[in-house]
């Protein structure tokens, strides 16, 4: 028998019991697309923290304090104490110290009632630099950013955020208007242009101030040159290793301190790249494993499906054989109505992946990135699986004696 013969009579023999082949490959389609949208929902999860770790700066280091130990031995949590200056960062901006950081931008911060003269808001107060702008890649919209002049000379001005501005002056432009911060008067110089919600914060809610001014008005801290944060830029990707390995190797010696009992942390954007790759990795991966689950009671639905059809053609069978066909012929022509079982759960199921991709990015607000490789891999697989479960009953068609398949009621 060609094989155009056999599937030919395999789609006439799947046709004549429509409807049990129908619920035949509900199994295999179901699993294919539930695979499809878990894994695809975990790599739209990872495409959206890597897009928002970048969205945090170019080629960004960031140096904050680390776990500490009193002199009555308590150790306090990452962050605990303030064990940043502002000399570390100046130190950092030494190009004979750390030649591979472009910019360094010392930072502190904290959670400002603000009040305008028609509204109050509470907003998080970032007292920097104006390297600032250059380590966290934002560009003002309106206005300006405040210059090192009125850094040095600790002066009263802010640049806000989008999302501050829109909710402390509903009419008319921000620019030159003046707001209270803690009840401590600022005049807005600037609107920052909108970035969206990094990993920690709304970044478009935020006010930021010269450092010097925050220091003296707005901080709590006891130590006037304190900073919370030191944000590093390198020069570019290619040197960032180099860079981090000079800003720890320099922070060490000034702190005098080892790498075991370090009172600071230094991470980069690679290394938070991938502590979020690695999380979300694990997650796909489970989930997808829950959903495979599914194709495997798919295959044993093809399995069964195929067994009735064995038991339900046995004088069919048998009638072939008497006429001539090889177990061979028998053997392939059950394997074929497998895969084509298979092939059409998976077709549909690839159908039903990518509507249900189009459907819940704009419900979850999260895309829902379903790769090409994978849905080819996902068809291949639905065939892989009618044939497996194939194999079985094909085999036991195959192995039927014509006498006593003719004789069968």
């Amino acid at each position: 028998m060609e094989w155009s013969e056999t599937i030919r009579t395999a789609i006439a023999a799947l046709n004549a019991r429509r409807m049990r082949s129908l619920l035949t490959m509900l199994g295999i389609l179901i699993g294919i697309s539930a695979v499809m949208l878990t894994v695809g929902l975990g790599q739209g999860a990872q495409q959206q923290i890597t897009a928002q770790i970048n969205s945090l700066g170019s080629n960004m280091i960031i140096v904050s304090p680390s776990q500490t130990t009193s002199s009555g031995g308590f150790r306090g949590g990452g962050g605990a104490a303030t064990t940043l200056t502002t000399q570390d960062a100046a130190m950092l901006a030494d190009a004979e110290v750390a030649p591979d950081i472009a910019a360094v931008a010392p930072t502190s911060s904290t959670s400002g009632s603000l009040q305008s003269s028609s509204t109050t808001w509470t907003s998080t107060v970032v007292g920097t630099v104006p390297d600032w702008q250059t380590v966290r890649a934002r560009t003002v919209g309106s206005g300006r950013f405040f210059s090192q002049a009125e850094v040095d000379s600790a002066a009263s001005v802010a640049v806000i955020g989008s999302e501050t501005a829109t909710e402390l002056f509903t009419t008319g432009s921000p620019v030159g208007r003046t707001f209270s911060i803690n009840g401590q008067s600022f005049t807005v110089i600037g609107v920052l242009e909108s970035a969206g919600s990094s990993v920690s914060s709304n970044d478009d809610d935020t006010v930021v101030v010269p450092l010097t001014t925050y220091a003296s008005r707005l901080s709590s801290s006891s130590a006037a040159n304190a900073v919370s944060t030191i944000y590093l830029s390198g020069k570019d990707a290619d040197s960032l290793s180099a860079a981090y390995q000079q800003v720890k190797t320099a922070l060490l010696a000034s702190h005098q301190v080892t790498s075991t009992d370090a009172d600071f942390s230094v991470s980069t954007q690679a290394s938070l790249v991938e502590t979020a790759t690695s999380i979300t990795g694990v997650l796909t991966l489970l989930l997808g494993g829950i959903a495979a689950i599914s194709l495997l009671v798919g295959g044993i639905g093809v399995m069964n499906i195929m067994l009735v059809s064995v038991s339900e053609r046995v004088r069919e069978i048998g009638l072939r054989k008497a006429l001539g066909a090889t177990p061979a012929v028998i053997r392939r022509q059950f394997l074929v109505e497998a895969a084509i079982l298979g092939m059409l759960g998976g077709l549909v199921g690839i159908i039903l992946g990518f509507t249900g991709a189009a459907i819940l990015t704009p419900l979850i607000g999260m895309t829902v990135s379903i790769s090409i490789p994978a849905t080819v891999l996902a068809l291949v697989v639905s065939v892989g699986i009618g044939l497996v479960a194939g194999v079985y009953p094909a085999t036991r068609a195959a192995k039927l004696a014509p006498i006593d398949a003719l004789r069968s009621e």
